[in-house]
């Protein structure tokens, strides 16, 4: 999926910025252009593309940092996620995480036109399966201390509820300021993923429990 993400990237990164544009237009998913398909009649007049988009949208990135820190989360906490899950439940997961997420921010702001991309949707569902599967796995962080930077093992849980409730926080300020459609950091796609990552592993951890008693 990493290497995925990052050919996708460079091949973004290739474009002339008018292709770059349409290809985003395309690819990315487009709330307005995807609530339309809910309030759309005959089945004839689907927008597919629309549809499809909420899936390509995830291997689409916005530049350098977005796809560097997405990919560092993905390779940090995924191949554990993945171990638990197994590789094909994994990437069922993963995509479906995504799409959900992706929706979750169409029904936020469904006469948005800003294009979304990325696949931060995913990876916090991967960081809210990681949170109820390894609660106490410590966690590496930077954390400043004036001019210092010292790092720290935390339990997962500390790290991942506290970014959570960021993502929570925010979001909530940008409903409240009403642009939680007008571009930048899709805050509510985090907060779906991150819920949904943790309800479809509670059967894992279930199953984990029984086998420790």
């Amino acid at each position: 999926m990493i290497a995925l993400n990052v050919a996708i990237f460079f091949y973004e990164f290739s474009l002339a910025p008018e292709e770059l544009q349409r290809f985003i237009m395309t690819w990315g998913y487009v709330p307005h252009r995807v609530s339309q398909v809910f309030s759309t009649g005959p089945v004839l007049d689907l927008d597919v593309g629309a549809i499809v988009s909420l899936l390509t949208s995830i291997f689409l990135h916005g530049g350098w940092l977005h796809v560097l820190g997405n990919m560092l989360y993905l390779y940090i906490f995924g191949k554990t996620v993945e171990d638990a899950l197994g590789s094909r439940r994994f990437l069922a997961f993963y995509l479906g995480v995504g799409v959900a997420a992706n929706l979750a921010q169409v029904l936020i702001s469904p006469m948005s036109s800003v294009p979304g991309v990325g696949a931060s949707g995913a990876i916090a569902g991967i960081l809210g399966a990681y949170l109820l599967l390894y609660p106490r796995a410590g966690v590496l962080v930077l954390v400043p201390i004036f001019i210092f930077i010292q790092v720290v093992t935390l339990p997962a849980a500390v790290v991942l509820v506290f970014w959570f409730v960021i993502q929570l926080f925010q979001g909530t300020m940008s409903l409240a300021a009403g642009q939680a459609g007008a571009g930048g950091v899709a805050f509510w796609v985090h907060v779906a993923g991150f819920i949904l990552g943790m309800l479809l592993v509670i059967p894992v951890r279930r199953r984990a429990d029984k086998g420790k008693r």
